[in-house]
């Protein structure tokens, strides 16, 4: 299999819609907040536990990955082509399914307001980074170190494609179900 999966715009995904199994990879609070219709949510740090039932979705319906930009849904896609499941990607992924004036599905209990994970990171790791300069100039320099760290630590999640504190966050109690 390819190490880069199949990809689809919002474009040419919409009009083959019904064709799809549609898995949401975001975290649960962020799939509440909208998701495309019919989508069902596998959280990315569920995928591996998943395997069986994706492969089962697989053999009925081509897989359409789906997050909010089209990063987590590529990963997810390289996940299962290592377990030989097929799967495509939407590039653009919900924000860009919406801004096209496509309708979002909600929960019964309508919209979650819950972040973006990317704005969840961005926010943390700039308070990380923050924190730890005002304790280096307060209290000790050694605090410094804390915001090295998080810089190392965003070096390392773009050469990667992956993003532990997105994991971390996406554990947290707003990111899961109710």
């Amino acid at each position: 299999m390819s190490s880069s999966p199949a990809l689809l715009d919002v474009q040419q995904a919409h009009p083959r819609h019904a064709e799809f199994a549609i898995i949401d990879v975001r975290t649960a609070g962020e799939y509440a907040s909208g998701h495309l219709p019919g989508a069902l949510n596998v959280p990315l740090d569920r995928i591996a536990r998943s395997l069986p039932e994706l492969r089962r979705a697989a053999e009925e319906k081509p897989l359409l990955l789906v997050c909010a930009s089209g990063a987590r849904s590529e990963n997810a896609a390289r996940t299962l082509a290592r377990h030989d499941i097929e799967a495509t990607s939407l590039t653009g992924g919900t924000s860009s399914w919406s801004a096209q004036g496509h309708p979002l599905d909600y929960p019964a209990q309508g919209p979650r307001r819950v972040w973006a994970m990317e704005r969840q990171v961005r926010l943390t790791a700039g308070a990380l980074v923050l924190l730890g300069l005002v304790l280096g100039l307060l209290v000790h320099p050694a605090f410094e170190l804390l915001s090295a760290a998080i810089a190392a630590g965003l070096v390392f999640s773009a050469l990667t494609d992956t993003c532990g504190m997105a994991v971390v966050l996406g554990r947290l109690p707003f990111n899961r179900r109710r």
